[in-house]
């Protein structure tokens, strides 16, 4: 410790030979901060740009850390519905302004994280992401150009931890409901006298669920190196994740939740005595592994170099007891049934490149650049076990491996390049910015093989080949009264290739699913002042041939799509927040919008001989007209804190239909939490929390599928669960 301050002592006596007092002591971090910004410049927006953003401090994510999925750190944004199979344990999913989370952009330091072929996050993988982020970033709207998944309703933006001044840690556990367990360390070097800083946070996650079946075993370990000068940064990061969860995606009937709130047939079948038993491995399990490579150099005041690397692995697979179940959807003719263990997996390898060029001056800031992905997945399935033994050996028989029985294997490659040039200009003593955005994206894509319903067209397998150029431009202007006032107005075009379950499903019904185009108009106007801040932003999200959920699921719990030839979102969102005195503060969202497939066309029917066609313009699928949310915040003390708030999504349809036997009724969630601190030694402490989750004890259930056959409808739930408890203690050191 004394060599420490003793080194500090010398560079300070060293620093003030030049620097004025104001500077001493925090220009060389603040040159290293800048060095940081610079990897997420390209992916981020400023205050003075003409974009619809929201961001999420380091506080804000420690604050809400509790929450095990990036979703729910997210939940209290403007326009964001999140849901989850089972209350906030298991798989999670985020929707902005109605639109899925295969449609939204998540990148970590620029570089996508949406996987190439579902173009979902599968927040699951990695739990707590958000333990390891400096800060979160929304853009609403079609964002900011980056390289990969296109954004079609926003993009999430993470940037990673940035080294700290000084040394620190963190560790924290908790306690919950339905035994859930939760724990995590984070820890940083600071930064060293020669330039290095390291971090490491592990967090691990455990939970019997709500549901039967519903348990999770979760694990993440991240870890940064990095060294650094005035002007050269070179980072290192890996990411590893690991999760093995029970399969709770299949959706349950109203009938059988009325008789059992917690019921879920996955892995359900009967002995030879007709008893009801469930085989103890309906899982979902998957190990997924980041390595990223980052170089900053600073060529002067005004010009920069950046580039990054990433490599990405993961490898899975869900395993599924199938009762009482014919052969031939394994490829064999038979009218013999069996029972069957059966394993659907799957292996990707993904590498991304990134360079981009900057310059910035007091009148402008320029970027340019590019990024391309290669990735090539895999996709196969094991029959491991089958009752009727004879037949089992019969399927080993057509395997090479006669240990199992592959009965599908489909495999994919997608090549993703972008270029992009950006520019914005500040105008009138920088009271106004113009931006423009230009991006060229070219995908192309490829799979062959056979599906897991051995599905082979015209006697061959599927097969699959389509080269997708986009280009999607983006311009803005912000004007800045006061520091108080300013307005902005910005239009985007954002086009998106359809994912593999897309293509695969159409494929099969001998359909073409085409590409979604949209046009983005956003106005805003934003007021703030020493104690009170005010955002107004309205918007019309304009599409052609978007894919929208049709209602049902696939085996793998996957939404099936399919293409409306123009739609619309067109909303206001509201937000607001307000101090009055040192001890309370509030602050609330709003949105309200309209969301409409233009003369949509379906087919119903009072019998199977009886079919009714409708056309007129109907409800988008899983978008709701009102989100709100408010948050309270009394603070009577200052190691005392108590925190309120409450979630409303309005009702919203399973389907594109507006039919009320598809209608999700609306619902309301409060949440509590009481934390004191203790102040232990220096700036060390050690705080305690006590969150009530869902307080008013709402039993809904949010929509799984929904079908129609001969004029009766079938609807799939998930049930959420009541109140529910959770304590935590965090020590920070």
């Amino acid at each position: 410790m004394l060599s420490m301050r003793a080194v500090a002592i010398v560079a300070t006596i060293i620093a003030s030979v030049s620097l004025p007092a104001s500077l001493r002591a925090q220009t060389k971090q603040d040159s290293v901060r800048v060095l940081e910004e610079v990897i997420v410049r390209d992916s981020r927006v400023n205050a003075s740009t003409p974009m619809t953003t929201s961001t999420v401090s380091r506080d804000e994510i420690n604050d809400r850390k509790g929450e095990i999925s990036v979703p729910y750190v997210l939940e209290l944004q403007p326009s964001v519905v999140v849901e989850s199979e089972q209350g906030k344990t298991g798989n999670t999913s985020i929707r902005i302004r109605g639109v899925d989370a295969t449609r939204i952009n998540v990148n970590i330091n620029g570089i996508t994280l949406n996987d190439p072929e579902s173009q979902a996050v599968y927040w699951v993988n990695i739990p707590n992401l958000g333990g390891m982020a400096q800060n979160l970033q929304v853009q609403r709207g079609v964002g900011t150009s980056v390289g990969g998944s296109a954004a079609l309703g926003g993009t999430i933006s993470l940037q990673t931890l940035t080294p700290a001044a000084d040394p620190y840690a963190m560790a924290d556990v908790a306690y919950g409901s339905f035994n859930t367990k939760q724990y995590g360390i984070t820890a940083g070097s600071g930064r060293t006298k020669h330039g290095f800083a390291f971090d490491v946070a592990y967090n691990g996650f455990g939970t019997d669920g709500y549901v039967r079946n519903g348990f999770g075993d979760q694990h993440s370990l991240f870890l940064t190196g990095s060294w650094s000068n005035d002007k050269t940064l070179l980072k290192a990061i890996v990411i590893i994740g690991h999760q093995k969860t029970g399969i709770t995606w299949n959706g349950v009937s109203a009938e059988d939740l009325d008789k059992d709130p917690r019921y879920n047939d996955a892995g359900e079948y009967y002995d030879e005595l007709g008893n009801v038993r469930y085989y103890g491995n309906e899982t979902d399990n998957y190990d997924q592994q980041h390595y990223q490579l980052y170089w900053v150099q600073r060529l002067s005041n005004a010009w920069s170099l950046n580039a990054a690397f990433d490599y990405t692995h993961g490898k899975g697979y869900d395993e599924y007891y199938k009762y009482n179940k014919k052969p031939v959807k394994f490829g064999l003719s038979g009218s013999a049934k069996s029972d069957y263990i059966t394993q659907k997996l799957s292996e990707g390898n993904n590498f991304t490149g990134t360079i981009s060029a900057k310059y910035k001056n007091s009148f402008m800031d320029l970027s340019f650049g590019g990024a391309s992905t290669y990735f090539k997945g895999e996709h196969y399935g094991n029959v491991l076990w089958s009752k009727d033994s004879a037949l089992y050996n019969t399927l080993a028989y057509y395997n090479i491996n006669s240990d199992v029985y592959e009965w599908y294997s489909n495999d994919g490659k997608k090549f993703d390049g972008s270029v992009f040039a950006k520019a914005s200009f500040n105008l009138l003593e920088d009271h106004m910015n113009i931006y423009a955005d230009l991006q060229a994206r070219f995908v192309d894509y490829t799979f062959s093989g056979t599906d897991d319903d051995y599905y082979e067209l015209d006697s061959t397998s599927l097969q699959y080949h389509h080269l997708y150029p986009f280009f999607n431009p983006r311009a803005g202007i912000n004007y800045a009264f006061n520091d108080m006032h300013r307005i902005y107005f910005v239009a985007g075009i954002s086009n998106r290739e359809p994912n593999r379950s897309d293509i695969k499903e159409h494929l099969k019904i001998g359909e073409e699913v085409k590409a979604e185009h949209m046009l983005d108009l956003e106005l805003g106007y934003g007021l703030k002042g020493r104690n009170y801040m005010f955002n107004a932003n309205a918007y019309a999200m304009l599409y052609k041939d978007q894919l929208t959920p049709n209602g049902l699921l696939s085996s793998s719990g996957y939404t099936l799509m399919m293409n409306v030839d123009k739609s619309y979102r067109i909303g206001i969102e509201l937000e607001g927040g307000y101090k009055p005195c040192r001890w309370f503060d509030f602050g609330a969202n709003l949105t309200l919008s309209q969301n409409k497939v233009i003369d949509y066309e379906y087919e119903s029917s009072d019998t199977a001989y009886n079919l009714y066609y409708h056309k007129g313009t109907t409800d988008l699928a899983m978008s709701p007209n009102i989100i709100g949310a408010l948050m309270l915040n009394f603070n009577p003390w200052k190691t005392l804190r108590l925190q309120l708030v409450g979630k409303y999504v309005g009702s919203m349809y399973v389907d594109n239909t507006s039919r009320e036997e598809m209608k999700q009724p609306a619902y309301f969630v409060a949440n509590a939490k009481l934390s004191y601190t203790w102040t232990i030694k220096g700036n060390s402490t050690i705080e305690a929390q006590f969150l009530i989750n869902n307080m008013l004890n709402n039993h809904y259930r949010l929509s799984a599928w929904g079908s129609e056959d001969g004029g009766v409808f079938y609807r799939g739930y998930y049930q959420q669960p009541g109140i529910n408890f959770m304590g935590r203690i965090v020590v920070s050191l």
